[in-house]
């Protein structure tokens, strides 16, 4: 019975990587990010129309990652964080891969910066090295 919290959360997680895939929506996200806009505040910046904006606002909204008040006619959108945090959370659990990896390579480039130039002449290494 624990699967079904673990594939609501693999769901949860590829809506949100769907969301995320397309360009436009994270111009959306990062426009959000500085404040709450209006839809047509939104779709100043691109060349398409309202209505492909309000799709791409509607799988935002679908995946969590915006919400949208009422005050009166202005339906203000807002960014909502909570689904990227969990994006970072899995991302977490392959730090230590990455990690590793950087340290392999710093241990590399210490390595070649300790040998010895190729192109200088052997005569000017051997009094470089005394």
């Amino acid at each position: 019975m624990t699967a079904a919290p673990a594939l609501l959360d693999d769901d949860r997680l590829d809506e949100t990587f769907t969301a995320l895939a397309n360009p436009t929506r994270r111009a959306i996200l990062k426009r959000l990010a500085n404040g709450e806009a209006s839809v047509n505040e939104l779709a100043a910046p691109f060349d398409m129309t309202l209505p492909a904006i309000s799709r791409h606002i509607k799988v935002l909204e679908s995946a969590g990652l915006i919400t949208r008040g009422r005050r009166a006619q202005f339906r203000p959108c807002t960014i909502d964080a909570a689904p990227l945090a969990e994006v970072a959370d899995w991302a977490a659990q392959y730090r230590h891969i990455w990690e590793d990896r950087f340290d392999r390579l710093d241990d590399y480039v210490q390595r070649l910066q300790n040998q010895p130039d190729p192109t200088t002449p052997i005569d000017k290494q051997e009094s470089e090295s005394r």
